[in-house]
């Protein structure tokens, strides 16, 4: 009891619940402010929509995130049609995700915000009770890594997992795991980090999806055969070009020869 009446008044007067021993002591509350205000607001919401709950638990700790991983499969399929630029962004767009999130681990320590659960226990919590802190939140990251990563390459495609990845925050908000601010701020986090990443890492990216794609790697990097078939040099398309474009001269120059020689 007095460690929740010591955090309770380092976090603002809100009544937190007691954490078991060993667990992360939390320095910093959303429980407060404008973000406190949406957060009861989308927490109401959800009070008065039980049919919602089970379809939107599922789909804030599960499915969402499968849906943006889909995007990101669909836009590399797509993206082997498109040229190694579109390639390059698109493998980007994966590994940048990771990336993402791990930069988001120290901000989300050294920030040390409590969930909703411990700041607002009367609040509706439908999501379990994590002893993790709360921002950035990991799926907001992933939303918007996914959302930039894609943006890049194929803009139609990146409306889609926009959609995908707004509901994904609002679902983490509806369940309870999260502020809309943890959320919100993911987003800016997961998006800068591969935007940025991505003007650090194209050129030599690119380089090595156009290496790969003279290997027998290139279905993973390019739609269709070589440019010189199965089994032949990239570049014995252009040398059989210009065998073809030298034939007609080469036979003029027989004919006229021939014709020389008959007037002789």
């Amino acid at each position: 009891m007095a460690i929740s009446a010591a955090l309770s008044v380092a976090l603002g007067g809100h009544p937190m619940v007691s954490l078991p021993p060993g667990i992360p002591v939390p320095r910093s509350s959303g429980a407060h402010g404008l973000d406190k205000t949406w957060f009861l607001d989308v927490n109401q919401f959800a009070r008065s929509t039980g049919w919602l709950h089970g379809p939107m638990l599922a789909y804030a700790t599960t499915y969402g995130v499968v849906l943006l991983g889909l995007m990101l499969v669909i836009g590399w399929w797509l993206a082997r049609g498109q040229g190694p630029r579109a390639v390059a962004a698109a493998l980007w767009a994966g590994a940048g995700t990771i990336i993402a999130v791990g930069v988001g681990q120290p901000i989300n320590h050294a920030v040390a915000e409590a969930r909703p659960w411990e700041s607002l226990p009367n609040a509706l919590i439908l999501a379990g009770h994590t002893y993790d802190f709360s921002f950035p939140s990991d799926h907001g990251v992933v939303a918007g890594a996914v959302v930039a990563g894609i943006f890049i390459y194929n803009r139609r495609l990146a409306i889609v997992a926009t959609i995908i990845g707004l509901l994904l925050m609002f679902g983490r908000v509806y369940i309870g795991a999260h502020y809309p601010q943890d959320v919100a701020g993911g987003f800016v986090i997961g998006a800068a980090v591969v935007l940025i990443g991505y003007l650090i890492v194209r050129i030599p990216l690119r380089m090595a999806v156009e290496w790969l794609a003279d290997t027998p790697l290139r279905p993973l990097v390019a739609a269709g055969p070589r440019p010189g078939g199965a089994g032949q040099p990239a570049g014995s398309s252009a040398q059989a070009a210009q065998s073809a474009q030298s034939a007609p001269s080469a036979q003029a120059a027989a004919s006229s020869a021939e014709s020389g020689g008959t007037d002789r």
